[in-house]
């Protein structure tokens, strides 16, 4: 089974059983941010992750394979149309260069890793509507000379 084929399959599963990401992560003991991108195929499980994830959801061993294969990390590149999506891409191309000036700042001449990362969504209330709250946890990584 590839990527794609398990994520239709999960994503169908998790449909069906009227299951959340939320729901699944604390059931699981897994970040639901973490436990989506896997399911979508651009993370890998650590073999008893999958399999503890593919028989939660009732499925295979094909599944769990195909959640511990290495994803190769592959998106569309055109802007999308989503809304939701497209906002954040907005958000890098309007504010991209100042985070970047301002963690090089704070950090040096580095990146932040989005290997050694993790992301939270929340939802806080606010009586004008409620917002979302991502936050992003990345390690830095200089850039070493030799």
């Amino acid at each position: 089974m590839d990527k794609l084929t398990m994520t239709d399959t999960i994503v169908s599963t998790k449909v069906a059983k009227g299951l959340s990401w939320e729901t699944m992560g604390k059931d699981l003991g897994l970040s639901p941010v973490w436990l989506a991108s896997a399911c979508l195929g651009m993370n890998s499980a650590k073999p008893d992750t999958a399999k503890a994830i593919a028989e939660y959801l009732g499925l295979g061993p094909e599944v769990a394979n195909a959640l511990a294969a290495y994803p190769t990390k592959i998106w569309d590149q055109t802007v999308p149309s989503d809304p939701l999506i497209y906002r954040l891409y907005e958000i890098v191309g309007v504010y991209g260069d100042t985070l970047k000036q301002v963690i090089q700042e704070k950090f040096g001449d580095g990146i932040m890793s989005a290997i050694d990362f993790a992301m939270e969504v929340d939802r806080v209330e606010d009586p004008k509507g409620d917002r979302v709250l991502i936050s992003m946890n990345g390690k830095f990584l200089p850039y070493k000379s030799w």
